[in-house]
Protein backbone atom coordinates (compact mmCIF):
# COMPACT_ATOMS: atom_id res chain seq x y z
CA UNK A 1 0.00 0.00 0.00
CA UNK A 2 1.08 3.60 -0.59
CA UNK A 3 2.36 5.09 2.67
CA UNK A 4 1.82 8.80 1.97
CA UNK A 5 -0.70 9.39 -0.84
CA UNK A 6 -0.49 12.73 -2.63
CA UNK A 7 -3.31 14.71 -4.24
CA UNK A 8 -3.25 14.65 -8.01
CA UNK A 9 -0.88 11.70 -8.07
CA UNK A 10 -2.56 9.06 -5.92
CA UNK A 11 -6.11 10.44 -5.82
CA UNK A 12 -8.12 13.06 -7.78
CA UNK A 13 -8.18 16.70 -6.71
CA UNK A 14 -11.45 17.70 -8.42
CA UNK A 15 -14.71 16.19 -9.61
CA UNK A 16 -13.61 16.66 -13.21
CA UNK A 17 -10.42 14.73 -12.55
CA UNK A 18 -12.38 12.04 -10.70
CA UNK A 19 -14.69 11.55 -13.70
CA UNK A 20 -11.71 11.40 -16.06
CA UNK A 21 -9.89 8.81 -13.96
CA UNK A 22 -12.78 6.42 -13.33
CA UNK A 23 -14.92 6.15 -16.46
CA UNK A 24 -15.33 2.36 -16.36
CA UNK A 25 -15.20 -0.55 -13.92
CA UNK A 26 -11.89 -1.55 -15.50
CA UNK A 27 -10.46 1.88 -14.60
CA UNK A 28 -11.60 1.39 -11.00
CA UNK A 29 -10.16 -2.11 -10.78
CA UNK A 30 -6.83 -0.94 -12.22
CA UNK A 31 -6.71 1.75 -9.56
CA UNK A 32 -7.43 -0.71 -6.73
CA UNK A 33 -4.70 -3.02 -8.04
CA UNK A 34 -2.25 -0.12 -8.22
CA UNK A 35 -3.00 0.91 -4.64
CA UNK A 36 -2.70 -2.67 -3.42
CA UNK A 37 0.44 -3.53 -5.37
CA UNK A 38 2.18 -0.24 -6.25
CA UNK A 39 5.35 -2.12 -7.23
CA UNK A 40 3.43 -4.70 -9.27
CA UNK A 41 1.43 -7.83 -8.49
CA UNK A 42 2.57 -9.98 -5.57
CA UNK A 43 0.70 -13.21 -4.86
CA UNK A 44 -0.55 -13.30 -1.25
CA UNK A 45 -0.08 -17.07 -1.25
CA UNK A 46 3.47 -17.61 -2.50
CA UNK A 47 4.80 -14.06 -3.05
CA UNK A 48 5.15 -14.79 -6.74
CA UNK A 49 5.28 -11.75 -8.99
CA UNK A 50 4.02 -13.15 -12.29
CA UNK A 51 0.30 -13.19 -12.92
CA UNK A 52 -2.33 -12.73 -15.61
CA UNK A 53 -5.72 -11.07 -15.44
CA UNK A 54 -8.60 -13.50 -15.98
CA UNK A 55 -11.94 -12.71 -17.61
CA UNK A 56 -13.66 -12.44 -14.22
CA UNK A 57 -11.19 -9.76 -13.06
CA UNK A 58 -9.11 -11.98 -10.80
CA UNK A 59 -5.37 -12.46 -11.23
CA UNK A 60 -3.93 -15.93 -11.80
CA UNK A 61 -0.55 -16.58 -10.19
CA UNK A 62 1.79 -18.51 -12.46
CA UNK A 63 3.83 -19.87 -9.55
CA UNK A 64 1.15 -21.44 -7.34
CA UNK A 65 -1.96 -21.39 -9.55
CA UNK A 66 -3.80 -19.24 -7.00
CA UNK A 67 -6.51 -16.88 -8.21
CA UNK A 68 -6.57 -13.58 -6.36
CA UNK A 69 -8.86 -10.56 -6.51
CA UNK A 70 -7.54 -7.08 -5.81
CA UNK A 71 -10.82 -6.36 -4.04
CA UNK A 72 -10.48 -9.25 -1.56
CA UNK A 73 -10.64 -7.99 2.00
CA UNK A 74 -11.96 -4.58 0.92
CA UNK A 75 -15.44 -3.06 1.00
CA UNK A 76 -15.72 -3.98 -2.70
CA UNK A 77 -15.22 -7.72 -2.10
CA UNK A 78 -17.84 -9.86 -3.91
CA UNK A 79 -19.99 -6.84 -4.67
CA UNK A 80 -22.54 -6.99 -7.48
CA UNK A 81 -22.74 -3.21 -7.67
CA UNK A 82 -20.57 -1.65 -10.40
CA UNK A 83 -17.28 -0.29 -9.10
CA UNK A 84 -18.04 3.03 -10.79
CA UNK A 85 -21.04 3.41 -8.48
CA UNK A 86 -18.95 2.47 -5.45
CA UNK A 87 -16.31 5.01 -6.41
CA UNK A 88 -18.95 7.71 -6.92
CA UNK A 89 -20.25 7.06 -3.39
CA UNK A 90 -16.71 7.18 -1.99
CA UNK A 91 -16.09 10.48 -3.77
CA UNK A 92 -19.29 12.06 -2.44
CA UNK A 93 -18.57 10.71 1.04
CA UNK A 94 -15.10 12.26 1.03
CA UNK A 95 -15.93 15.61 -0.55
CA UNK A 96 -19.41 16.69 0.58
CA UNK A 97 -19.08 18.78 3.73
CA UNK A 98 -22.62 18.03 4.90
CA UNK A 99 -22.24 14.30 4.36
CA UNK A 100 -24.20 11.95 2.14
CA UNK A 101 -27.39 10.04 2.94
CA UNK A 102 -28.59 6.66 1.74
CA UNK A 103 -31.71 8.27 0.26
CA UNK A 104 -29.67 10.75 -1.80
CA UNK A 105 -27.37 8.14 -3.35
CA UNK A 106 -30.33 5.83 -3.96
CA UNK A 107 -31.95 8.58 -6.01
CA UNK A 108 -28.96 10.21 -7.72
CA UNK A 109 -26.93 7.09 -8.52
CA UNK A 110 -29.96 4.95 -9.40
CA UNK A 111 -29.12 2.22 -6.89
CA UNK A 112 -31.73 -0.53 -7.01
CA UNK A 113 -33.18 0.03 -3.53
CA UNK A 114 -32.85 2.24 -0.49
CA UNK A 115 -31.80 -0.80 1.56
CA UNK A 116 -28.90 -1.47 -0.82
CA UNK A 117 -27.79 2.15 -0.62
CA UNK A 118 -27.99 2.03 3.18
CA UNK A 119 -25.91 -1.17 3.32
CA UNK A 120 -23.26 0.31 1.02
CA UNK A 121 -22.92 3.45 3.14
CA UNK A 122 -22.80 1.35 6.29
CA UNK A 123 -19.97 -0.74 4.85
CA UNK A 124 -18.08 2.41 3.87
CA UNK A 125 -18.53 4.04 7.27
CA UNK A 126 -17.35 0.89 9.03
CA UNK A 127 -13.89 1.43 7.55
CA UNK A 128 -13.59 4.64 9.61
CA UNK A 129 -14.02 2.86 12.95
CA UNK A 130 -10.79 1.98 14.76
CA UNK A 131 -10.76 -1.83 15.19
CA UNK A 132 -10.19 -3.28 18.63
CA UNK A 133 -11.16 -0.16 20.57
CA UNK A 134 -12.32 -0.75 24.12
CA UNK A 135 -15.99 -1.24 24.88
CA UNK A 136 -17.85 1.03 27.29
CA UNK A 137 -17.90 0.11 30.99
CA UNK A 138 -19.66 1.06 34.22
CA UNK A 139 -23.11 2.60 33.95
CA UNK A 140 -24.07 2.97 30.30
CA UNK A 141 -27.19 4.61 28.87
CA UNK A 142 -28.46 3.03 25.66
CA UNK A 143 -31.24 4.19 23.39
CA UNK A 144 -31.95 4.73 19.73
CA UNK A 145 -33.45 7.50 17.63
CA UNK A 146 -34.12 8.51 14.06
CA UNK A 147 -31.72 11.24 12.98
CA UNK A 148 -32.48 13.75 10.27
CA UNK A 149 -35.81 15.30 11.22
CA UNK A 150 -39.33 14.02 10.79
CA UNK A 151 -41.10 13.46 7.51
CA UNK A 152 -44.50 15.16 7.33
CA UNK A 153 -47.46 12.81 7.47
CA UNK A 154 -45.64 9.87 9.03
CA UNK A 155 -46.59 8.47 12.45
CA UNK A 156 -44.29 9.12 15.39
CA UNK A 157 -42.53 6.70 17.67
CA UNK A 158 -40.09 4.23 16.17
CA UNK A 159 -41.49 4.35 12.60
CA UNK A 160 -40.08 7.31 10.69
CA UNK A 161 -40.07 6.17 7.08
CA UNK A 162 -36.61 6.25 5.51
CA UNK A 163 -34.81 8.20 8.22
CA UNK A 164 -31.60 6.70 9.60
CA UNK A 165 -31.95 4.79 12.86
CA UNK A 166 -28.94 5.34 15.14
CA UNK A 167 -28.25 3.43 18.37
CA UNK A 168 -26.27 5.39 20.95
CA UNK A 169 -24.49 4.26 24.12
CA UNK A 170 -23.01 6.77 26.58
CA UNK A 171 -21.08 6.15 29.81
CA UNK A 172 -22.49 7.94 32.85
CA UNK A 173 -19.78 8.90 35.35
CA UNK A 174 -21.86 10.75 37.90
CA UNK A 175 -25.05 12.83 38.10
CA UNK A 176 -23.77 15.38 35.57
CA UNK A 177 -20.64 13.81 34.08
CA UNK A 178 -20.51 11.72 30.92
CA UNK A 179 -17.76 9.48 29.61
CA UNK A 180 -17.18 7.92 26.23
CA UNK A 181 -19.83 7.57 23.56
CA UNK A 182 -20.47 4.94 20.91
CA UNK A 183 -22.99 5.19 18.11
CA UNK A 184 -23.86 3.13 15.07
CA UNK A 185 -26.64 2.89 12.54
CA UNK A 186 -28.88 -0.14 13.03
CA UNK A 187 -31.35 -1.58 10.52
CA UNK A 188 -34.25 -1.64 12.99
CA UNK A 189 -35.18 -1.51 16.69
CA UNK A 190 -35.67 -5.24 17.17
CA UNK A 191 -34.13 -7.21 20.01
CA UNK A 192 -31.68 -8.84 17.59
CA UNK A 193 -30.34 -5.55 16.25
CA UNK A 194 -30.16 -3.76 19.61
CA UNK A 195 -28.56 -6.75 21.31
CA UNK A 196 -25.89 -6.85 18.61
CA UNK A 197 -25.16 -3.16 19.18
CA UNK A 198 -24.85 -3.60 22.97
CA UNK A 199 -22.71 -6.72 22.58
CA UNK A 200 -20.31 -4.87 20.26
CA UNK A 201 -20.03 -1.67 22.30
CA UNK A 202 -20.66 -2.44 25.99
CA UNK A 203 -18.43 -4.60 28.21
CA UNK A 204 -19.91 -7.55 30.10
CA UNK A 205 -20.59 -6.69 33.75
CA UNK A 206 -21.64 -3.12 32.96
CA UNK A 207 -24.96 -1.65 34.06
CA UNK A 208 -27.12 -0.77 31.08
CA UNK A 209 -29.93 1.78 31.46
CA UNK A 210 -32.59 1.93 28.76
CA UNK A 211 -36.18 2.98 28.32
CA UNK A 212 -39.06 0.51 28.35
CA UNK A 213 -38.88 -0.52 24.71
CA UNK A 214 -39.30 -4.30 24.40
CA UNK A 215 -36.39 -4.52 21.97
CA UNK A 216 -34.02 -4.08 24.92
CA UNK A 217 -35.29 -7.05 26.91
CA UNK A 218 -32.92 -9.60 25.28
CA UNK A 219 -29.80 -7.63 26.32
CA UNK A 220 -30.21 -8.96 29.87
CA UNK A 221 -28.77 -12.22 28.51
CA UNK A 222 -25.51 -10.56 27.42
CA UNK A 223 -23.88 -10.53 30.85
CA UNK A 224 -24.85 -6.97 31.75
CA UNK A 225 -26.88 -5.71 34.69
CA UNK A 226 -29.82 -4.20 32.88
CA UNK A 227 -32.21 -1.52 34.12
CA UNK A 228 -35.17 -1.26 31.78
CA UNK A 229 -37.40 1.61 32.86
CA UNK A 230 -41.01 2.33 32.10
CA UNK A 231 -41.48 4.00 28.74
CA UNK A 232 -39.96 7.36 29.52
CA UNK A 233 -39.39 10.53 27.51
CA UNK A 234 -35.93 10.65 25.95
CA UNK A 235 -35.01 13.67 28.06
CA UNK A 236 -34.72 11.34 31.08
CA UNK A 237 -31.61 9.81 29.50
CA UNK A 238 -29.20 12.73 29.77
CA UNK A 239 -26.28 10.95 28.18
CA UNK A 240 -28.38 9.81 25.28
CA UNK A 241 -29.46 13.36 24.53
CA UNK A 242 -25.82 14.42 24.37
CA UNK A 243 -25.18 11.57 21.97
CA UNK A 244 -28.06 12.64 19.74
CA UNK A 245 -26.53 16.11 19.49
CA UNK A 246 -23.19 14.63 18.47
CA UNK A 247 -24.78 12.32 15.91
CA UNK A 248 -26.82 15.11 14.36
CA UNK A 249 -23.72 17.19 13.73
CA UNK A 250 -21.33 14.45 12.75
CA UNK A 251 -20.22 13.28 9.33
CA UNK A 252 -22.44 10.22 9.39
CA UNK A 253 -23.99 11.35 6.14
CA UNK A 254 -27.26 12.21 7.84
CA UNK A 255 -29.18 15.43 7.20
CA UNK A 256 -28.99 17.86 10.12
Amino acid sequence: MIASPKAGLHYPVSTGEFLAWFRTDADCLDYIEWLRWPEGFTCPGCAGVTGWRLADGRIWCRSCDRRTSATAGTIFDRTRTPLTVWFAICWQFATQKDGVSALSIHQTLEISSYQTAWAMLHRLRSTLVRPGRERLTGTVEVDETYIGGEEPGLPGGRAKGKKSLVAIAVERRGPKRLGRCRMAMVPDATGESLSAFVRDHVEEGSTVITDGWMGYRPIARLGTSTTIGARMPLKRLIGFQRGVTVASRSQLGLPA
